[in-house]
């Protein structure tokens, strides 16, 4: 069974407080849900390590914004630092999207995932873990070749320079950040 990533990221217990924003976007651009997680509060800071390069990428004040578009096989999650500053674009490839029952979408991760670096450094992670889901089962020959051909598209896209999610991200977390304190937050 695919392990399901929600919006909100109500699981993710290093988040001690949270805001929450999400809504429906239908553009020439992009067509799903947007989600806003506005981290207040974590136990400790996350960071990661791509080659030499050491980034935090969830602290206090961090914004994570993620689309889901519809009938596609991949979402994005865009980190933004305390100074409203990219830090990265992380790109779950994925078997679908849906919404939960409490209206919060979902994606089923298929493990290999795509980062790209505001520099435009493009990494591909996890690829073991696609091979391990494979041989253990958990996917099948289709689903496999689903993430290698998804990551694939996805990678000569973004290298000519034609991924439009990259473009409208900041756009994205205006609009969302905007709902966010017309909630009050929640």
């Amino acid at each position: 069974m695919l392990k399901r990533k929600y919006g909100d990221r109500a699981d993710w217990q290093r988040v001690m407080a949270r805001e929450y924003a999400q809504t429906f976007i239908e553009s020439e651009e992009f067509t799903g849900f947007v989600t806003l997680l506005h981290i207040t509060k974590v136990a400790d800071p996350l960071f990661v390590q791509y080659g030499d390069q050491r980034l935090c990428i969830a602290d206090n004040g961090y914004l994570w914004l993620q689309h889901f578009p519809i009938g596609c096989n991949y979402s994005v999650t865009t980190t933004f630092n305390t100074a409203g500053q990219i830090v990265q674009w992380y790109i779950d490839i994925c078997a679908r999207i849906g919404i939960g029952e409490n209206n919060v979408p979902w994606m089923e991760d298929l493990y290999l995932d795509l980062i790209l670096l505001p520099s435009g450094e493009l990494i591909r992670k996890d690829t073991d873990e696609l091979e391990d889901a494979l041989t253990s089962g958990i996917i099948d020959k289709s689903l496999y070749e689903l993430a290698w051909e998804e990551a694939d598209k996805m990678s000569k896209l973004i290298e000519c320079d034609e991924f439009d999610l990259v473009k409208i991200s900041v756009k994205h977390k205006e609009i969302l950040c905007q709902k966010l304190h017309a909630n009050g937050g929640n």
